[in-house]
C-alpha cells in the first residue's frame, strides 16, 4: 500500500516508482486523497481524473477527501459518482472527526470505507472508532509513531513492553494499533526501519500491556485541532 495525495504533489512521482518497480497494478494498493480546492462535484471529479493520470493507472483503491472543509458533500459525491464508474474501488475520508463524520455518513449513500485521522498511543480516538464501527467504518492511523513526538521514541511504558517481546517501542506501538483492529501506515525512508515496521506480526500484546498503553492518552492532538478557528482559519488560506 501506497498512501499518497493531491496536495502532498507526489502522485506523478509515485505513479513513476510503480511503473519503475515492475510490480503488477494488481499487487499494489494505491491511495490518494482530494484537497479542499478541488471540492464541489464538478471539480473533485475533474481532480480524480487528473490524480488518475499523473499516477497512470486506470483505477485507484482508495481515494479520500483529505478534510472536512469546504463544499465536502459535493466532493463526496464526486467520490460516489467515480466509484460506481470503476475509477475509484473505494472511497473514504480523512480527518473527519465524531461530529463531521457523523454528519456526512449518515446522509450519503455509500458510507466511507475509511476514514483516516491522527491516530497514536497519545491521541488513541477511541470514542472516534466507536462510533465509526456504528457505520462500517475503518480506522486507518495517520501518524501511527506520532512523528516522534512527545519523546515518543523513549517513552518508559513502551520500552518497558518492548523489553518483554523483544521488540522496538515502534513495533509495540504499531503492534497496539493492529490489535485494536485499526490499519496502520508508518512512514519511514530507512530500509531497516520500514522492515522493522513489519516485523510486527510474531507477538501479541496482553491485556495488561493493552490496558497499561491505553492509559497514554492524552485525548489531544499533538498536530492540531480541527475544530479551533485559528486552524480552520489556516485551512482556508490553502484552499
Amino acid at each position: 500500500m501506497i498512501d499518497t495525495a493531491q496536495a502532498y504533489n507526489n502522485e506523478e512521482g509515485v505513479g513513476a516508482a510503480v511503473r519503475k518497480s515492475g510490480i503488477p497494478r494488481d499487487e499494489l494498493f494505491l491511495v490518494s486523497k482530494i484537497w479542499i480546492s478541488n471540492y464541489g462535484y464538478d471539480k473533485a471529479l475533474a481532480s480524480i481524473d487528473e490524480s488518475l493520470r499523473k499516477l497512470g493507472t486506470d483505477y485507484i483503491d482508495l481515494m479520500l477527501l483529505h478534510q472536512p472543509f469546504c463544499d465536502r458533500y459535493g466532493a463526496y459525491r464526486a467520490l460516489e459518482t467515480a466509484y460506481r464508474n470503476g475509477k475509484l474501488r473505494a472511497i473514504g475520508v480523512s480527518n473527519f472527526y465524531p461530529d463531521h463524520f457523523i454528519d456526512l455518513a449518515s446522509n450519503v449513500e455509500i458510507v466511507p470505507a475509511v476514514n483516516q485521522v491522527e491516530t497514536h498511543v497519545f491521541d488513541q480516538q477511541r470514542e472516534a472508532q466507536q462510533y465509526m464501527k456504528e457505520f462500517g467504518t475503518h480506522m486507518m492511523a495517520w501518524a501511527p509513531l506520532a512523528e516522534g513526538r512527545n519523546n515518543f521514541f523513549s517513552n518508559p511504558v513502551l520500552e518497558k513492553i518492548g523489553k518483554k517481546y523483544g521488540k522496538s517501542v515502534a513495533q509495540v506501538a504499531l503492534r497496539w494499533l493492529v490489535q485494536r483492529d485499526v490499519i496502520i501506515i508508518p512512514k519511514s525512508t530507512h530500509i531497516a526501519r520500514m522492515e522493522q515496521n513489519l516485523d510486527i506480526l510474531d507477538f501479541t500484546l496482553s491485556e495488561t500491556d493493552m490496558a497499561e498503553i491505553a492509559l497514554l492518552d492524552t485525548r489531544k492532538s499533538l498536530f492540531f485541532d480541527h475544530h479551533a478557528p485559528e486552524v480552520v482559519k489556516m485551512f482556508m488560506g490553502w484552499r
